[in-house]
């Protein structure tokens, strides 16, 4: 699936399915606790902390949760995530192509 096709899904799944999106602010605020659920996920699995019993240990579904909320994001404000992922990958590039190879800190 492409950034753009799930873009459309998403779309497509609100209008059918969520009867409207969440306002920008409460989309916001959604995709914070998304990402604190990943965290959690990820201090448990390869932190020091552990699992309480009964607590989510899929990674994947909470990626996908947070690739959820920020389509929903990208399709409110009028972002083409496909645009803008390929410009941020291009200023990444012009800014960082020789900073890392060179790193010190890097090197195995």
């Amino acid at each position: 699936m492409t950034l753009k096709e799930l873009q459309n899904a998403v779309d497509q799944w609100i209008k059918t399915y969520g009867v409207r999106y969440f306002s920008e602010l409460t989309n916001m605020a959604v995709l914070t606790e998304e990402v604190g659920e990943l965290a959690r996920i990820m201090a448990r699995t390869y932190g020091e902390q552990s699992f309480k019993d009964g607590e989510k240990r899929d990674l994947g579904d909470e990626m996908a949760d947070i690739l959820w909320v920020l389509a929903c994001l990208a399709n409110q404000t009028g972002v083409d995530l496909t645009e803008a992922f390929r410009k941020n990958l291009e200023k990444k590039t012009a800014r960082d192509k020789e900073r890392h190879i060179q790193n010190p800190k890097l090197k195995a």
